[in-house]
């Protein structure tokens, strides 16, 4: 007997070591993304009903728990206290009448709301109703709720609020509290004839959650909409709407609740291969303040993996007026900071083609956090080469001074030089890469897939001498390792 037991607890703990080091490797792949959110396997695309509630921020998304590839849709749940470290939940909406069609009637994108007036007659307690709505597709715009804080989820009962029509194409319904008015809004792409021209974002309003009156239509938009008020930065008693399209460009403009009226052309918030199906946190507490995005990074490579898609990281919204007119600023969550492990820092230092080596030479590592400030001098172009070796040549990160433009990845945005000088925040992860210019003007999102042995950070210039004012570097520690 004393023989088994000890055998038993032998293969006890080699079970147990063996369990630990597959968790270990499932989190700790080549291209598995360290702080930025992957469901553990399967497919995943949109971000759905971002709602913050009980000191968590939920996050659903489009989700496919039957494999690698898009397709019978679910919403996938997470929650964090952080916007860091994400807790996976069980599936919170499956398909609707039992479709196991990969595509007819199962759940597609939509939002979620605090029903805090119990209009849906749903409250237990003094635990308040959560409501999601979501297109289902083919099968009309429907309603979801929750009475157990997110945990578990039932279908309304007079589904479909809205019913399918073949003609109109709608989906993605994002609803909010318009406080003037007293009124729910629900923003909906659609289409308003067969015309493709008409595809565009419909509002609606509603007293009650559940019957929705149409209000008016704007064609140009694509898919996943989003309204959102913002405060002017640096104008602290103006005000202004920002109405999104699916890739994360917007108008700018007023809403009286029922109306927007467009006050500038369509811009870009992302110059971007892989930034896409944008959507903004509800129910961010007034103390907190902030307006929260975050995007699913379409297109990703993710070779080998259990996982297809990840997440863009979390980013703070804000509208500023410059001479130029106003403009979108967005720049990473403060929480990024709670990552940072090992830094480096420089500061007044002159980089000299030809001359001086590498400053970064004894920076390395797979995620990394680089803020640096430069001064231009008489540089014709600088930049980073990223995930670098001797061997295996890394991702340029390139401005150009004389064009005024910055490139990553193909991808190049217009960034003019403010006093001859360019601010560079950038994000790498195991298989993207963000960067913020000057301070959230102008942003680039991509995916990539670099050499696993390449880590090395080269910051170098062509042409004359650049200055570097300021700039650090921190290690990011995997959100997985806490």
């Amino acid at each position: 007997m004393k023989i088994l037991s000890t055998c038993l607890l032998a293969i006890l703990l080699t079970l147990t070591s063996f369990a630990q080091k597959s968790d270990k490797k499932l989190y700790d792949e080549i291209y598995r993304p360290q702080f930025h959110f992957t469901p553990q396997k399967n497919w995943h695309n949109d971000p759905n009903g971002l709602i913050y509630y009980d000191n968590e921020y939920h996050m659903f998304y489009q989700y496919n728990p039957k494999g690698n590839e898009w397709g019978y849709m679910h919403w996938g749940h997470t929650v964090s206290a952080d916007l860091l470290h994400w807790k996976p939940l069980d599936i919170a909406l499956y398909p609707d009448e039992n479709s196991e069609d990969k595509e007819r009637c199962t759940a597609f994108s939509g939002s979620a709301i605090v029903d805090e007036n119990n209009l849906l007659n749903k409250q237990k307690g003094d635990v308040k109703t959560l409501v999601a709505f979501y297109t289902s597709q083919h099968c009309g715009q429907r309603i979801a709720y929750s009475t157990d804080k997110g945990i578990s989820w039932e279908k309304y009962e007079g589904n479909p609020i809205l019913p399918y029509d073949e003609k109109d194409d709608a989906r993605d319904p994002k609803v909010f509290w318009h406080k003037d008015s007293q009124k729910w809004v629900m923003v909906l792409y659609r289409k308003t004839s067969e015309d493709d021209k008409s595809k565009g974002v419909s509002i609606y309003t509603s007293d009650n959650l559940t019957d929705w009156n149409w209000e008016s239509h704007i064609a140009g938009f694509y898919e996943c909409p989003d309204l959102v008020k913002f405060k002017v930065t640096n104008r602290p008693d103006e005000t202004k709407w920002v109405l999104f399209d699916g890739d994360g460009s917007y108008l700018l403009g007023g809403f009286d609740g029922k109306t927007f009226t467009t006050e500038s052309g369509k811009l870009k918030s992302d110059w971007g291969k892989n930034y896409y199906a944008t959507q903004t946190w509800s129910n961010i507490p007034e103390k907190d303040g902030r307006i929260l995005q975050i995007a699913w990074m379409r297109d990703g490579k993710f070779p080998d993996m259990p996982f297809n898609g990840q997440m863009s990281f979390p980013c703070e919204l804000s509208v500023t007026k410059f001479p130029t007119g106003y403009k979108l600023i967005r720049k990473p969550v403060a929480e990024l900071e709670q990552l940072h492990g090992k830094a480096y820092s420089w500061e007044n230092k002159n980089v000299i083609p030809g001359i001086d080596e590498n400053k970064l030479k004894k920076v390395t590592g797979d995620c990394l956090h680089i803020i640096g400030e430069f001064d231009l001098k008489t540089s014709d172009n600088f930049g980073l080469m990223v995930r670098h070796s001797s061997k295996i040549p890394g991702t340029e990160i390139l401005y150009n001074v004389k064009r005024g433009t910055l490139s990553v990845l193909g991808c190049t945005v217009p960034l003019p030089a403010v006093n001859n000088k360019i601010k560079l925040e950038v994000l790498i992860d195991r298989a993207s890469i963000e960067i913020f210019a000057n301070d959230g003007q102008a942003v680039i999102s991509n995916c990539f897939t670099p050499d696993e042995k390449a880590n090395d950070v080269v910051l170098f210039t062509n042409g004359g001498e650049l200055g570097i004012d300021k700039l650090d570097v921190y290690k990011i520690e995997s959100v997985w390792n806490q």
